[in-house]
């Protein structure tokens, strides 16, 4: 049997893409082009300005609930290279949601392939012997027979100020790839993302990601050492992905944060107390937070704005980033995610032997004084 390769684009076994669901849709650009829209500003106030083709985009996605009744739009985002967009179905579909994406992603095919013929160089006239152009003058509008004038004028008129205001498609000669490549898509990559919201307390959380991203975006561009994922971290002779401030490994006290299933919450609150104290003295906590009371002390320590090194069983990819209640303390400097396993799509339950190895590994990290390589 083939071994499944990792992907973020598998859809979920449980559920049959039919009913009465919110999701959130991410869609790339083919090769994380930035085709979509420019992201200026300050994390701040971040300004969004999307391109000829991101307005396209945005069309398009209107375009699926008057296509598709069942299905109510939410929040859509555009970034650079990337959407967001959730929708709710209201009610059972006889389509398959992945159909309803890839009819959202023919349109858009389509307005690239339209964008790309309107960017197109004019096709240039014969010279005479003398130098003089014999055929007819290069001019805009020059050749155009009335209706073809009008015609234009119409759409001009249709798309807007905000369209003719928007910046340019680019044009890379290597956009235009082989159609036998099954491998890639035109405009967006094959596939998309999706993530179920488990219950209608969730959505507001996921309207408030999707419309934070371009503050995100620029936060990572102010801090970009924090936020690339680096391969090949070596510490005690383990091998670590890393995402964060890899110099919390050089503070002269780390703490290693272990604590027993058994505790009473009497005890937890203890300790709690204890790690922390530690921290706001100038040590780093490190952990997996695997048990209740460990969990209870990284949060404690994530919301003091307290520096911390977290253990994660999940691996990291080249567009890994952290999660939400991560983000800022990374952007902070206060936070290193370690992963020492590679990435892996489907999560599993952690075996007694994975948790044992992540408490070694805190414990070598503490122990550790040589520099990592």
């Amino acid at each position: 049997m083939e071994q499944k390769q990792p992907s973020m684009k598998r859809r979920s076994d449980i559920n049959n893409y039919h009913g009465r669901h919110i999701y959130m849709v991410t869609l790339a650009t083919e090769g994380r082009r930035p085709w979509l829209a420019q992201v200026s500003g300050s994390s701040e106030q971040p300004v969004v300005m999307p391109t000829r083709l991101g307005l396209a985009v945005k069309a398009c996605w209107e375009e699926i609930a008057r296509r598709h009744p069942e299905v109510k739009l939410l929040a859509f985002q555009l970034m650079p290279d990337h959407l967001h967009g959730i929708l709710f179905v209201q009610s059972e579909m006889q389509m398959h949601l992945g159909q309803v994406i890839s009819g959202f992603k023919a349109g858009c095919n389509k307005a690239f392939r339209q964008l790309q013929a309107e960017a197109a160089p004019p096709p240039t006239h014969s010279q005479g012997a003398g130098g003089e152009g014999k055929g007819k003058p290069e001019g805009e509008d020059e050749g155009k027979t009335r209706e073809e004038k009008e015609g234009e004028n119409e759409r001009k008129t249709q798309r807007g100020s905000a369209y003719e205001a928007a910046p340019p498609l680019p044009l890379p000669s290597q956009c235009r790839l082989k159609k036998d490549d099954k491998r890639h898509g035109l405009l967006f990559e094959r596939g998309y993302n999706d993530l179920i919201a488990k219950d209608f307390d969730m959505l507001p959380r996921l309207i408030a990601y999707v419309k934070d991203n371009p503050r995100r975006l620029l936060v990572r561009r102010e801090h970009p050492d924090y936020f690339r994922v680096r391969f090949g971290l070596t510490i005690a002779g383990q091998t670590y992905a890393a995402i964060g401030n890899r110099f919390l490994l050089y503070r002269p006290e780390k703490l290693q944060v272990q604590l027993s299933r058994r505790l009473t919450d009497e005890e937890i609150a203890h300790h709690v107390a204890r790690f922390t104290e530690a921290a706001h003295n100038g040590a780093v906590l490190v952990s997996p937070a695997i048990s209740k009371g460990e969990q209870a002390v990284m949060r404690q320590a994530l919301n003091d704005g307290l520096p911390l090194i977290f253990l994660t069983p999940w691996g990291f990819n080249t567009f890994s980033k952290p999660g939400h209640q991560y983000f800022e303390a990374c952007a902070e400097g206060r936070l290193l995610m370690l992963a020492p396993w590679e990435h892996q799509n489907e999560r599993v339950d952690l075996s007694r032997a994975m948790c044992m190895a992540l408490n070694e590994m805190s414990r070598q990290i503490c122990d550790e004084k040589t520099p990592p390589k």
